[in-house]
């Protein structure tokens, strides 16, 4: 089974349970189980509801909680986390106490060639967290040079997007289609000056990779529905959790925030968001970008008090 180490996870557990003990739990990302794990672990009152879209992943979190699952107090269901409404119906559970969102790429996507997510490994342009829907292959080679463009550097934050749409859209004039992982960054690499390479500090694949797969999985829309549903399903005492990876993602979840407050559903507490320590940083390099924050309705101080 593939190793992955959650994020601010004694961070997230921290401020769950500052209202009492969790009795009902939403893991909106379940990924491979690590969160619902430690939940399920520290309140053995607790049930957890596991929302994931990738079989693959859930199918290993249903083996590492099988035993909960057996008890009643795990049920995981394969889905987008922008129909929690729906899949929360059919569970038939009350409320939950907490909904919580860890939006990264698991390790277990990145570690499967096959997925096609990793620009360090050769595979095919997959991306899909799913099963269904469009490949990073099918944009790449469909998009005209301009619509490239514009989602490397609305996607990416890709300073350099027009002249890698540029480089893109003329190697598929010449040669071809782009299929692979190696193959794409080949084009990036062949594309961009050399010694702008070197200055940039960071792999020349990487944003170009972020915002193909952030438009395969429809990220940025799927977020914001997520969450719009979440404020309305948690209980009045409650708190929606969000841990992001990129400023983009991270935008959405302040903004949503700040409009519940104004709306008087709760408040964004605390103001900033939360950081992994360096301790943790050195110990899991890829938390190194996470930024935690939490939105506590506003029947939570009433909660607090029982």
């Amino acid at each position: 089974m593939i190793e992955h180490v959650p994020v601010l996870l004694e961070e997230i557990v921290t401020q769950l349970e500052l209202a009492g003990k969790p009795e009902f739990i939403v893991d909106a990302t379940l990924g491979l189980g690590g969160y619902a794990e430690r939940f399920l672990s520290r309140w053995n009152s607790c049930r957890v509801l596991g929302i994931d879209r990738d079989p693959m992943a859930l199918q290993q979190a249903i083996v590492r909680l099988s035993k909960e699952k057996e008890e009643g107090r795990f049920i995981a269901s394969e889905g987008n986390f922008r129909q929690i409404g729906q899949i929360l119906d059919e569970t038939g559970w009350e409320k939950p106490d907490s909904i919580v969102f860890d939006l990264g790429v698991s390790n277990l996507q990145l570690a499967l060639s096959e997925r096609g997510f990793s620009f360090q490994e050769e595979g095919p342009l997959d991306m899909r967290m799913g099963r269904d829907g469009r490949t990073a292959a099918d944009l790449l080679n469909s998009l005209p040079q301009e619509e490239l463009r514009r989602l490397f550097r609305d996607y990416g934050e890709e300073p350099h997007a027009g002249a890698i749409a540029k480089g893109i859209v003329a190697y598929r004039q010449h040669k071809g289609s782009i299929r692979t992982t190696v193959e794409l960054v080949n084009v990036i690499r062949g594309t961009l000056p050399a010694p702008l390479q070197r200055k940039m500090n960071r792999h020349p694949a990487r944003r170009v990779f972020q915002a193909l797969r952030i438009a395969v999985n429809d990220e940025m829309e799927a977020l914001s529905e997520g969450l719009n549903q979440a404020g309305r399903l948690v209980k009045e005492t409650g708190c929606v959790v969000v841990v992001s990876y990129h400023s983009l993602e991270d935008k959405i979840v302040k903004h949503t925030f700040n409009d519940w407050e104004s709306a008087g559903m709760g408040r964004r507490t605390p103001r900033k968001a939360i950081q992994p320590s360096p301790e943790e940083v050195e110990r899991n390099y890829k938390s190194r970008s996470a930024m935690m924050r939490v939105f506590r309705m506003a029947g939570f101080e009433a909660g607090r008090k029982r």
